[in-house]
């Protein structure tokens, strides 16, 4: 359960190597939390992150976990919401792709989609349903502000996370009775190893600022976070703009 600051004190990382995801558990463990739990395909990376966590402080265990492979979903993730209530789900795998390549190889565009979309609609519908039963808990739904419009330098990757954003968008409302709070999370680029070698745009953040930016917005009970916030507004006229007009911008 939460404690009476509302902190989650447990913590399931789907994704256990990202960037994002495992800055957000160094925060909350800085703060309430004690248990983690590491979800994502076993390397000597996954095991390190473990590692790295354990010495802050927190119970942290390893978990298998392919998004490619739903069908391993509701066994694998169940096993750990049969250990005790979960207080916060993360949602923060997935791929950039590279446009170029993806534009020519449809198996990689289709992998990409596989991963950000279809591998996020599984996991979150198996947690939601368990966060459902508790009648408590957070699920965090790592989106984009790629997904805000179709640009030409990223329709694969940013059409992933447009699917993504409706979904959790929807998922929020069909759980919101049962006492279950789900936070759309929209970054911009964000600068980490994935992302390594890309020219930096305006208003570039940090994994730790993203982290920052879900940690309040956990306790607000948020809907939708920008990271950072003034993507808020830049975004909403982007949105609007005449599509002649946004095909002429440098996106």
């Amino acid at each position: 359960m939460k404690d009476a600051f509302g902190a989650p004190q447990s913590l399931l990382l789907l994704g256990g190597t990202s960037e994002i995801g495992l800055a957000t558990a160094r925060r909350l463990i800085g703060r309430r939390t004690r248990k983690v739990w590491l979800a994502g395909r076993p390397s000597p990376a996954l095991d390190a992150a473990a590692a790295r966590l354990r010495a802050l402080g927190a119970d942290t265990r390893v978990v298998p976990f392919d998004a490619l492979d739903p069908a391993s979903h509701e066994d694998t993730l169940g096993k750990v919401f049969a250990e005790g209530d979960v207080d916060a789900v993360l949602l923060a795998f997935g791929v950039l792709g590279d446009q170029a390549r993806d534009e020519q190889e449809p198996a990689a565009a289709v992998r990409v989609a596989q991963t950000n979309y279809a591998g996020s609609v599984s996991s979150a519908l198996v947690c939601g349903a368990a966060l459902q039963r508790q009648g408590h808990g957070s699920l965090i739904v790592m989106s984009s502000v790629a997904g805000e419009r179709g640009r030409r330098s990223n329709f694969i990757y940013g059409s992933s996370k447009a699917g993504l954003d409706v979904f959790a968008q929807g998922l929020g409302d069909a759980l919101r009775p049962a006492g279950v709070h789900v936070l759309v999370v929209r970054p911009g680029f964000v600068r980490t190893k994935m992302t390594a070698g890309r020219p930096e745009v305006p208003l570039s953040t940090t994994p730790e600022a993203v982290a920052a930016a879900i940690e309040s917005g956990l306790r607000r009970r948020s809907e939708v976070m920008w990271v950072p916030g003034t993507l808020r507004p830049v975004m909403s006229v982007l949105r609007h703009l005449p599509r002649a007009v946004f095909r002429r911008l440098p996106l």
